[in-house]
């Protein structure tokens, strides 16, 4: 193997990373960027979908998009009047397990940018008005999903795959859940779930460590909430039995579009390493791997052709996904069947397994690039406890998975003839 790159010193690690954890149960992580003229300020609470009962499915995510519509002390045209008159940034969301934040502004206008992040945080007001606004929004984006191929492949396949399991929710509901949503619920979701406990502030950009958590602490550091709840328990899943199957129809679609797969690893199992390089060869690197050059550019079946595993803190996926004209839809699939067949049966090549560790390693440095990505890293670093030194271990970690350990893994996870698949679209 070789020895560590040039680059390895420039990476993230202790030398660069402040880490600190408030009294209050925050963790802050500063990165100092002397070369740059803004600041970026990202992070989570742990208040996502999770919390949210399946009555009021879309709470969580409905919740943090109406934080900036209002506070105790700003209404909505105070606080994007504030945010444009500097050029800054700020905008949440949510997801399964958490809800998130990002801000950018000048390094001079970064106590503004902390000042109105504690506010939203804090003491949102949640405007009947501006609730209705967002509700429209809501089943709007719900109407357009109803008739996408891609989507609703994909949230009918979870739906199949984390069955009876909170994963297998959307994070963004259903119209009639949507619809039941109320101000008041909005009030009492962020009353009983938003606080500092488990939460996480990353700040990356041209600022004094010292400074930057002194700010941290004076703007969150008093907030405490004895009611938010600790994250909740996540049932064990059943193995895939069989083949399971269902279509979506959606009328006068000309694709079809095909999500099937299994349960993976998550992203703290011992299995993730070689399952993502094993993912890379079977359907990500080059033009989509092995599943692309078979499905689209040998067969010519697919408009896009590829696998994907998602992984987080509880149980992930294998997927493959597939783009492809209906009357093709069968032969797709026998095809994807056969390429994951001859993946499970023999190691990958030393060629291709050499060439995925390359791009892999390769293409960390771009990652930070930007404040946002560096940012992105630090988050993933604290969400996983990967420790400050892991990206500065990568390239040993990627270069120490063998081919025998990428087939085990793969025999593990893949079975051909227990899959869920999933299709949305027009049948023939």
């Amino acid at each position: 193997m070789t020895g560590k790159s040039a680059f390895c010193n420039t990476l993230p690690g202790p030398e660069t990373i402040s880490r600190t954890r408030l009294s209050n149960g925050l963790t802050a992580l500063i990165r100092p960027n002397p070369d740059s003229l803004s600041v970026v300020v990202t992070g989570y609470l742990l208040a996502g979908a999770l919390y949210e009962p399946d009555e009021k499915l879309g709470l969580a995510h409905y919740t943090s998009l109406a934080l900036m519509r209002g506070t105790r002390t700003r209404d909505f045209k105070k606080i994007y009047a504030g945010l444009e008159n500097i050029g800054a940034s700020l905008s949440f969301g949510a997801s399964i397990h958490t809800m998130s934040f990002s801000g950018r502004a000048l390094v001079e206008d970064l106590p503004f940018l902390l000042q109105l992040l504690s506010e939203v945080l804090k003491t949102p007001t949640f405007p009947q008005e501006h609730v209705e606004k967002l509700r429209s929004q809501f089943l709007t984006g719900l109407a357009i999903r109803a008739q996408d191929t891609s989507e609703m492949a994909s949230l009918v396949f979870d739906r199949m795959l984390y069955a009876n399991h909170p994963y297998g929710r959307p994070e963004d509901g259903y119209t009639e859940t949507i619809k039941t949503i109320t101000a008041q619920d909005l009030i009492d979701f962020h009353a009983s779930h938003y606080g500092p406990t488990g939460g996480v502030v990353v700040m990356v950009g041209p600022i004094d460590p010292k400074q930057g958590m002194d700010l941290i602490a004076k703007h969150l550091g008093d907030w405490h909430n004895p009611l938010q709840p600790g994250e909740p328990f996540l049932p064990e899943l059943k193995p895939i039995s069989g083949i399971q199957r269902e279509h979506t129809a959606i009328p006068e679609k000309a694709q079809m579009d095909l999500v099937m797969g299994t349960l993976g690893p998550s992203r703290l199992s011992q299995d993730y390493y070689p399952a993502s390089l094993g993912n890379n060869i079977l359907g990500q690197f080059g033009m989509m791997g092995r599943i692309g050059e078979s499905v689209r550019e040998k067969s010519g079946l697919a408009y896009y052709a590829y696998s994907n595993m998602s992984a987080g803190v509880g149980p992930g996926s294998w997927e493959f996904v597939a783009g492809v004209n209906p009357t093709s839809l069968e032969r797709a699939i026998q095809l994807i069947n056969s390429e994951i067949k001859r993946f499970t049966t023999k190691p990958v090549s030393r060629e291709e397994l050499s060439d995925v560790k390359a791009n892999m390693v390769g293409r960390l440095p771009l990652a930070f690039e930007s404040n946002g990505g560096v940012a992105s890293a630090l988050i993933n670093l604290e969400r996983y406890q990967l420790g400050l030194d892991y990206y500065q271990h990568y390239e040993d970690l990627v270069n120490s998975i063998t081919r025998d350990e990428i087939l085990s893994v793969a025999q593990k996870y893949l079975h051909a003839e227990r899959m869920i698949i999933s299709t949305a679209g027009t049948l023939e």
